[in-house]
């Protein structure tokens, strides 16, 4: 069965704030006409309109009995009834008669066969793409909505959704095991025996994680990548099942041991295996060509190293030859030509080993100027050769543009991969490669040019890395190098979409108003700031053409604020993270989305309690047996690893994270640092251990790691986190962070630093309706661009260079718009297109109207930038906030030396969201824990003013203990939420 608090269904909350009770259950005039020219008596009247505003909320009528009391006194009141009268029918016919009634006044249909056949459609429908229960009845819940048909008991749905979710999926697995020769199904099965000499079997390999990036590695993922292709193609058998569902019967049976699967029914268990092999080939391609970039990254990188010490190690020949080459000049200076000044020149000459000797220094000298690497990078290549081959092999790539001379360049290299002879002959188009790569890969023989074998490896090899990264090479079979051009939504869906679309973000709909729109907007802002510019004391143009902005005055706290901060500080209670969690879960029952993978109500005994200590035990990163060793032997370290394995997600985590973000937005309190229209985007390192693929070595902060990359709102709380690498540019995926966060707070303004921001970024933003406004640094290096070369301005205009290419964003509005649209649909996610849009391409011209139309946005941003104080000191304040909550989970982070000691990228993204779900309890805790300090100190008199309490911070952590044994006690309840989402602050 399905737990209800899973689900969407409509329930009465266990308590309710003044305002929810005013908006939701206040009657209407009309409403209360309506009662009383349907009822007679002052009690029915008030039966039927208790009974009408429930019914308004829930969409089905519920036992009198279950309605909150609070409820009742409110909507009493409205009515200005006597506290004599009391809820409650003396007749059912009247009730049900009431009923009816209600059901006409609103429109809404009773619940028939007509309903049920509707609601089963629609599950039918959605069960092919999706598998969970509660998914699916909210589902039927919003369909029976759309159709304005009263709700059926929970029950009655969830028998309903059970059914059909069997049907479909025994239909999708007989569909598939029906496709298979009873040979293959065999040798499939028998991935999950076991055999004498293997400790583990082989349904294991297919969870196989690739380790850090090394030579040896990529040759082992390639070993393991050819033992998967072993297994077949397995595409073909799942053709007929969606996307969403493999991932999902893949995600099912990576949580399960080989025991565990044998135990499942024949067709199912074959299914899910063969989903689980097409998900292991996709994600080892992805492995592959993530590893091999790295690997060329690397080689890239000691090259030039290498170069760097050459320099070093020249700098004394270069000395002696500028030594030789003066007393040379000085003969020639001091007398004309002869036969005699020759002989001099041989005489300085000689101690230099001779004319020969001293030019090949001079070549040697020279063929490294210019910050030229490239002929020192064969060194580092030659060792990866042969698995770079095998690469070659292993993998299909292919152009996505028409333009294929780097894909020719790799089929030739391959056809002579078995030359070891100094040159090629044979011809081969190298327009891709720069005049710098043409130069050290051709020479000259005599009157025909032939290739340097090495240095065609080494350039083709580097190429392909480049191509892959933006895009224009892509690799069949892989999910993130795959063709991005296939991901998009075709045109022919996209053309309904955009004018509603354009609507709703204020866009113009059409390719020249889009120009046009984009034109006023640039135009008008520079004129705004040129006029304003002499009246401006914040911002001096010198004479450089350099802008150079006033530091701000410091703000100082008032007396009466540091007061406030002294005396709440001695006032806040004494806590324990796990009480913290336990009153937190109390508030917003965040521990109902944890459960089974299978969407079925959790077997496990003191089911919250478990997931509870399992949040403190991986969000604080003291792992299972550290925390269970601290927790009394209530709890084992097996029970608390098999939590987090088999009943947490991250998706799980993500819906936990939302119900506390939901109701922190309800109190009142942090509405005074914030309205949620503002986020800030940033990165943290936390350490890693280093044989995973994820982790690398951050320059800045040293050491291997990941980036924890978090949107933290203007009101405090964390919106959303990914886990990254850290060679990853963070602007990637501060766009993903707001598209992917379902709270009631949705932010349109983002700030971030400088590496949350680039050209496409500010366009992608745009087109998505967010306005981006970053910290950059060295922001006076960017150009800013004109709306055309003949606009002058009076007083700014040395700020401008080049004009907008307008004809290049009208060229292509289309395919920004398909892009913009696809993401929307969910059909490609932004971090992919940013990946690919983020790296030079001379072919993508996608790449270059993002830069153009970025251009004019970012030049409208850095114009209100250096012109507006106010927003630099918002765009300051925001920047620190998120830094600040930084510091502020990473003391809850205390266990396991602070190094993340998983290598599953899966298990690192979970780490960071447990942690990032005890700092946003402590953060909701602390709100309350504040709300009654203010209100305690109001009451004794002390006068507390709004400017003041906005110096508080919810970051405090000084009255909480990490350390010591832990329990916890789920009967002691804490207070309700009612005064403190009440209390208002002056």
């Amino acid at each position: 069965m399905t737990s209800i608090e899973r689900t969407a269904y409509p329930r009465l909350k266990r308590y309710f704030t003044a305002k929810e009770l005013t908006e939701i259950y206040t009657p209407t005039k009309s409403e209360i006409a309506f009662a009383y020219s349907t009822a007679k008596g002052q009690s029915n009247i008030f039966n039927l309109i208790v009974l009408l505003k429930a019914f308004q909320r829930l969409g089905y009528f519920p036992k009198l009995s279950e309605i909150p009391n609070s409820i009742i006194n409110h909507i009493r009141g409205c009515l200005k009834m006597p506290s004599e009268i009391v809820l409650g029918y003396e007749n059912n016919k009247t009730m049900y008669r009431h009923r009816v009634a209600i059901r006409e006044y609103l429109k809404v249909n009773d619940f028939d066969k007509n309903a049920r056949h509707l609601a089963a459609l629609a599950v039918h429908e959605s069960a092919k793409v999706m598998d969970n229960p509660a998914d699916l009845i909210n589902v039927a819940i919003g369909e029976l909505i759309k159709q304005r048909y009263e709700l059926p008991g929970f029950y009655t749905l969830d028998r309903l959704v059970r059914r059909i979710r069997h049907l479909v999926n025994q239909k999708i697995f007989n569909f598939v095991i029906n496709r298979l020769e009873q040979e293959y199904i065999e040798y499939i099965n028998s991935l999950l025996d076991s055999y004498p000499t293997e400790r583990l079997t082989p349904f294991n390999n297919l969870k196989q994680l690739p380790k850090r990036p090394t030579r040896n590695h990529l040759n082992d993922l390639l070993i393991h990548f050819t033992w998967l292709e072993t297994l077949g193609d397995v595409k073909p058998f799942l053709d007929q099942i969606t996307a969403t569902k493999i991932q999902h019967f893949a995600a099912e049976a990576r949580v399960l041991t080989a025991s565990e699967m044998k135990a499942i029914t024949l067709p199912k268990r074959i299914t899910i295996l063969l989903c689980l092999i097409y998900s292991a080939q996709v994600q080892t391609r992805d492995n592959l060509i993530e590893m091999f970039l790295k690997r060329m990254r690397s080689i890239h990188h000691k090259a030039k190293e290498e170069l760097d010490k050459l320099r070093e190690k020249q700098q004394s020949a270069i000395e002696r030859l500028l030594g030789v080459f003066t007393n040379v000049l000085e003969i020639f200076v001091d007398e004309p030509v002869n036969t005699e000044i020759l002989g001099q020149v041989n005489q300085v000459l000689a101690p230099g080993g001779g004319a020969q000797q001293l030019l090949n220094e001079c070549e040697a000298v020279n063929a490294y100027k210019g910050n030229n690497y490239l002929p020192l990078i064969w060194r580092f290549y030659k060792s990866h050769r042969r698995v770079f081959f095998r690469l070659l092999s292993a993998l299909k790539f292919s152009s996505t543009s028409s333009e294929k001379s780097v894909v020719d360049a790799l089929k030739f290299l391959v056809e002579n991969s078995h030359r070891r002879g100094e040159f090629i002959k044979e011809s081969i188009n190298l327009d891709f490669a720069s005049p710098q790569w043409q130069k050290l890969v051709l020479t000259q023989n005599g009157e025909h040019s032939q290739i340097i074998r090495r240095h065609l490896e080494v350039c083709v090899f580097s190429y392909l890395a480049a191509e892959l990264r933006s895009g224009d090479i892509c690799v069949h079979g892989s999910e993130d190098y795959a063709d991005h051009r296939e991901q998009l939504l075709p045109w022919s869906e996209c053309l309904p979409l955009i004018d509603q679309y354009c609507q709703n973000l204020g866009l113009a709909s059409t390719a020249d108003s889009f120009v046009q729109q984009l034109k006023s907007m640039l135009a008008d802002t520079a004129l705004q700031v040129d006029e304003a510019y002499p009246d401006n004391r914040q911002v001096v143009i010198n004479d450089q053409g350099e802008p150079v902005l006033k530091k701000p005055p410091r703000h100082e706290l008032s007396l009466q604020a540091k007061a406030l901060i002294e005396a709440v500080e001695e006032r806040f209670p004494e806590r324990n993270l796990i009480d913290i969690l336990k009153n937190v879960d109390y508030w917003t029952n965040f521990t109902r989305h944890f459960g089974p993978m299978s969407g079925s109500d959790p077997k496990l005994e003191h089911a919250i309690e478990r997931y509870l200590l399992t949040t403190f035990a991986y969000g604080c990163n003291l792992g299972p047996t550290q925390a269970a060793r601290h927790m009394r032997g209530v709890v084992t370290a097996r029970e608390l690893s098999f939590v987090n394995r088999r009943h947490v997600n991250a998706d799980k985590l993500n819906a936990a994270l939302t119900d506390i973000i939901n109701r922190y937005n309800v109190l009142n309190l942090p509405k005074l640092w914030g309205d949620g229209s503002t986020a800030a985007a940033d990165g943290t390192k936390y350490e890693l251990y280093e044989d995973n693929l994820l982790s690398e070595y951050h320059i800045r902060y040293g050491g291997y790691g990941g980036i924890a990359y978090h949107h933290v709102a203007d009101s405090y709380v964390a919106l959303f986190s990914h886990f990254i690498s850290c060679g990853t540019w963070e602007a990637v995926y501060i766009i993903e962070g707001l598209l992917k966060n379902n709270s009631d707070i949705q932010p349109d303004t983002i700030h971030a630093d400088t590496q949350g921001q680039s050209t496409p970024v500010f366009a992608l933003a745009y087109l998505l309706g967010i306005k981006l406004m970053p910290r950059i640094r060295n922001w006076k290096d960017l150009n800013f661009f004109r709306p055309d070369k003949e606009t002058i301005y009076k007083h700014i205009d040395l700020l401008f260079k080049d004009p907008i290419n307008w004809g290049l964003i009208k060229t292509h509005w289309q395919d920004l718009l398909q892009v913009v649209l696809s993401i929307q649909a969910g059909k490609v996610s932004s971090p992919v297109l940013l990946r690919k849009l983020g790296n030079y391409s001379h072919k993508n011209r996608l790449y270059q109207a993002f830069q153009e139309l970025g251009r004019v946005v970012r030049t409208v941003f850095l114009l209100e930038y250096i012109s507006d104080i106010k927003l630099r000191q918002q765009i300051t304040a925001a920047t620190n906030k998120v830094e600040a909550y930084h510091g502020f989970s990473k003391w809850f982070f205390f266990g396991g030396f602070g190094i993340i000691g998983y290598n599953s990228p899966e298990e690192q993204e979970k780490i960071i969201k447990y942690n990032d779900l005890i700092a946003n309890a402590v953060i909701f805790h602390n709100v309350v824990d504040l709300t009654n300090i203010l209100r305690d100190l109001k009451r004794e008199g002390y006068l507390i003013m709004r400017e003041d309490v906005t110096a508080l911070s919810p970051y405090m952590n000084s009255h909480i203990k990490r350390f010591g044994d832990y329990s916890i006690d789920l009967d002691t309840l804490p207070q309700t939420l009612d005064e403190v989402a009440a209390f208002v602050f002056v």
